[in-house]
């Protein structure tokens, strides 16, 4: 899974946690049941938010099924989101899954730089695509201006010069906000269309900024192209449009009206400013080529972290994942290895304080979350 915004468990309240996993595992099923298990490898953290948006929005709120049990779960059943707010939510993710996937192929990132492999990710990519507009078409939406969106992005790239960054993050700021503003058209709620509009558009930003800032180092390194290098943007400037864009999006919620927004509250105010936050402090590590290191639990993980990253290839990479799951690696290790690419990552509880919310006091925010 990806996405940017990973809230720590210890963050959110209880019914808020349980709420986060129903339109998790909602979309990772909706993904499942319409386009096969192939499929759920589109599941990430940041698709769910349309699938909460909905529900926060809509007067009776979203459908829920009991679904069975997971290893993700700790092999528990629970309630899932089944509404037109996760079926849109699986129509985006996987729209924006094959955009990756194409991006990694064209990058010949790691196993993808192989022929074969490379050529077997671009029909998944081009099925991804066929399939997630047909989703998107059955819940009203026209999943074209993402399908456009992300053919404009490698041209504008090309093109991209000093100064030019916020041209950059354009595809990716219209294809959010066209998803964001679709879940008040679900919801039956017009009014809160531009608004959310607005929300997506500068999710969208803060998405594409992240994602450059994490990237940014190995980037630099294997002499891909990145958007702050290629346009010449400083950490500093990044982080100021990142800052104002998380700004923006709380107060283009203001203006939501919704039924219960709780949810949708911790995860665009609260969550987003600490994806912000882990993004650039990230770029504060430094590590020495050749260096074997680790951080809580020093040698005791596995498996050991390396400058420069092991890669694996995706059925190893799978078997890491799931152990790195049961031994609760990315909550308690600091860092831990990517399963795949071996890069090292932040832990989804970096920063915490262990409080249900730590945001809304002195912050002037008044939610209960």
């Amino acid at each position: 899974m990806f996405g940017i915004i990973r809230p720590c468990r210890h963050r959110l309240s209880e019914s808020l946690r349980t709420s986060w996993w129903a339109h998790l595992c909602g979309l990772c099923l909706a993904l499942r049941d319409e386009h096969g298990q192939l499929s759920r490898a589109a599941t990430n953290y940041d698709g769910l938010i349309i699938s909460a948006l909905v529900e926060a929005q809509a007067p009776a709120g979203e459908p829920r099924r009991v679904a069975g049990p997971c290893p993700l779960r700790g092999m528990r059943s629970a309630e899932v989101s089944i509404g037109a707010g996760t079926r849109l939510a699986a129509a985006a993710s996987l729209v924006l899954a094959s955009a990756k996937v194409r991006d990694h192929v064209e990058d010949g990132d790691g196993a993808f730089g192989r022929q074969p492999v490379a050529g077997a990710a671009r029909l998944v990519a081009r099925r991804w695509a066929r399939q997630g507009g047909a989703s998107g078409q059955g819940v009203g939406f026209d999943t074209d201006v993402l399908v456009d969106a992300v053919g404009r992005q490698s041209a504008i790239e090309a093109a991209a010069g000093p100064g030019d960054l916020l041209l950059v993050t354009e595809p990716t700021e219209t294809a959010t906000a066209a998803a964001c503003a679709h879940t008040a058209v679900l919801a039956g709620r017009p009014e809160n269309e531009a608004p959310l509009r607005e929300v997506g558009r500068l999710f969208g930003r803060v998405v594409h900024l992240v994602d450059a800032v994490e990237d940014l180092d190995e980037d630099t390194e294997s002499g891909v192209w990145n958007p702050l290098t290629a346009t010449g943007t400083s950490l500093e400037e990044a982080r100021r449009l990142c800052d104002d864009a998380v700004l923006g999006v709380r107060l283009a919620l203001a203006d939501v009206s919704f039924r219960d927004g709780r949810l949708v509250h911790a995860l665009l105010v609260h969550e987003l400013e600490q994806a912000v936050v882990r993004a650039f402090g990230h770029q504060h590590r430094h590590v020495g080529p050749g260096d074997v290191y680790d951080g809580k639990g020093g040698g005791l993980w596995l498996p050991r972290l390396r400058v420069p990253p092991r890669r694996r290839g995706l059925l190893p990479g799978c078997g890491i994942a799931l152990w790195q799951c049961c031994t609760c690696q990315q909550c308690c290790r600091d860092p831990w290895p990517g399963p795949w690419s071996g890069e090292h990552h932040d832990t989804w509880c970096d920063g915490c304080d262990c409080c249900p919310c730590d945001g809304c006091g002195g912050r002037g925010c008044d939610c209960d979350c």
